[in-house]
C-alpha cells in the first residue's frame, strides 16, 4: 500500500515585476525558509530536494539546479529537476509526493521558481528569433475558436479578468493589482491579441513557491493542520497532430477522470469546493471549465457569468487572483498546486473559502499538451 503524503510547509515569495533586492539563491531561499518555518523544521530536516523551472532559454541560464544546490541545502542530498514547459510547477509537486508515496524518502522540499526580469520569454518561445508573437499569439486562435464555438459573450473574459484582479488584492504576494479594476477599464484595455486585451493577459513575474511533503507519520506530528494528497496525475500529448482540438485538449480531459477517480470525485461540480486552476489569459477559465469536467461542453462560460467562480460562489476558481496576477512561469503550477493546499489547511488568509474541504490544484505547458493535477483534502485518503 502508498505511503499517504501530508503537505505541512507551505511558503512562497513576494511577485514583482523584478526582484532586484534578491539574486536566484535568495528568490529560492525566501519561500523555501517561510516552507520550512511553517513546518516547523530546518534545511537539515530534509531528506531530498526536487526543483523545476521553465525552460533555460528564458533566463539563459543553464541548469542552475547544479549552482543553486548549496542555496537549496543539498550538499550531499539528492535533488532532482523537473520539467514539463509551463505545467512544471505542478509536475515538480507530484514528483515530491512521489517519493513520498513510494516510501523512497520522509521529508521532502519541493521548490519551483522564475526570474522572468533576467531573461526574454518571448524571444526563448521563439527560439531565439525575433519578432516571435509569443505564447498569447499562440493560444489566441484556440480563443477565437471557443468563443465561435460556445457563442460565448464577449464581456465574459472581462468578468474573469475583474474576479482574479479582485481576488488578488486579498492576497499579499501578489504580482499585479489593480484596485479601480472594473468591466469597462479591462474592455477599453489595448487589444493585444485578439480577443485579449491587456488586462485580460498574466504579467510576467519574479517569485517562487515552495512546499515541505511528509509521510504519514510526519503528517500526524505537523505543528499545523496539513493537507492531504489524494491524488496525482500527469498528462501529455503532441502539441501537433491531425484530429487534435487544442480548445479542449484529450489530455487535460484524462488528467482530470484520473485523477478524480483516485480522489473518489463523481461529480466535480460538487463534489469539489475550491479550484485553483492555471488561466494566463482570461478565457482560459471558462475553455478550463468544461475540459476538466466542471461543465458541459459549451457550458463553462454560463457559470463564469452567473457568478458560480467567485470566492462567495458555488464553484470558487482562483481566489489567490491566479495566473492572471502573478505569472512566475515555473512556479506558476506550484502556486495553483500551493494555493489549493492552504485553503483545505484553512491558511488561506483574506481569500479563504469558508468551509473548503476538497481543493483542486491545476496546471497546464506547451501547446496545451502538458498537464498536472492533485486533489487535496483536510482529511486522510
Amino acid at each position: 500500500m502508498a505511503e499517504r503524503c501530508a503537505i505541512v510547509g507551505i511558503g512562497q515569495t513576494h511577485h514583482r515585476k523584478v526582484r532586484e533586492d534578491v539574486s536566484f539563491a535568495g528568490l529560492l531561499r525566501e519561500a523555501g525558509q517561510r516552507a520550512l518555518d511553517d513546518a516547523e523544521m530546518t534545511w537539515r530536516d530534509i531528506d531530498a530536494v526536487v526543483i523545476g523551472t521553465a525552460p533555460d532559454s528564458f533566463e539563459g541560464v543553464m541548469m542552475p539546479e547544479l549552482y543553486l544546490a548549496d542555496a537549496l541545502g543539498c550538499a550531499g542530498k539528492p535533488i532532482m529537476r523537473v520539467h514539463t514547459a509551463g505545467s512544471v510547477g505542478g509536475s515538480t509537486a507530484i514528483v515530491a509526493s512521489h517519493l513520498i508515496q513510494s516510501g523512497i524518502r520522509k521529508r521532502v522540499l519541493t521548490i519551483a521558481f522564475e526570474k522572468q526580469s533576467e531573461g526574454d520569454t518571448t524571444w526563448g518561445l521563439s527560439g531565439g528569433r525575433s519578432g516571435g508573437v509569443g505564447a498569447g499569439g499562440y493560444f489566441a486562435p484556440h480563443l477565437r475558436a471557443y468563443i465561435a464555438r460556445s457563442k460565448a459573450p464577449e464581456y465574459v473574459g472581462w468578468m474573469v479578468a475583474v474576479k482574479d484582479r479582485l481576488n488578488a488584492l486579498k492576497n499579499p504576494y501578489a504580482h499585479l493589482k489593480v484596485p479601480d479594476i472594473t468591466l469597462e477599464k479591462v474592455r477599453d484595455s489595448p487589444m493585444v491579441w485578439e480577443p485579449v486585451r491587456r488586462l485580460e493577459s498574466c504579467p510576467a513575474s519574479d517569485g517562487a513557491c515552495a512546499m515541505v511533503l511528509t509521510d504519514e507519520a510526519g503528517g500526524d506530528r505537523a505543528p499545523h493542520k496539513p493537507a492531504w494528497v489524494h491524488g496525482t496525475a500527469i498528462r501529455s500529448e503532441l502539441g501537433q497532430f491531425p484530429g487534435r482540438d487544442p480548445v479542449n485538449p484529450k489530455g487535460g480531459q484524462d488528467c482530470a477522470a484520473d485523477v478524480f477517480a483516485q480522489a473518489g470525485i463523481t461529480n466535480p461540480r460538487k463534489d469539489v469546493d475550491v479550484v485553483e486552476m492555471y488561466v494566463p489569459f482570461s478565457w482560459y477559465e471558462p475553455m478550463w471549465l468544461e475540459n476538466l469536467g466542471f461543465a458541459e461542453e459549451g457550458g463553462g462560460w454560463k457559470l463564469t457569468e452567473d457568478g458560480v467562480t467567485e470566492i462567495g460562489g458555488d464553484l470558487p476558481v482562483n481566489c489567490s487572483g491566479g495566473v492572471l496576477s502573478s505569472n512566475p512561469i515555473g512556479a506558476s503550477g506550484m502556486l495553483r498546486f500551493a494555493e489549493a493546499a492552504l485553503q483545505v489547511r484553512g491558511q488561506a488568509g483574506e481569500h479563504q473559502v469558508d468551509g473548503a474541504r476538497t481543493g483542486v490544484g491545476h496546471a497546464y505547458g506547451g501547446a496545451s499538451q502538458f498537464f498536472a493535477m492533485w486533489v487535496v483534502r483536510d482529511t486522510k485518503p
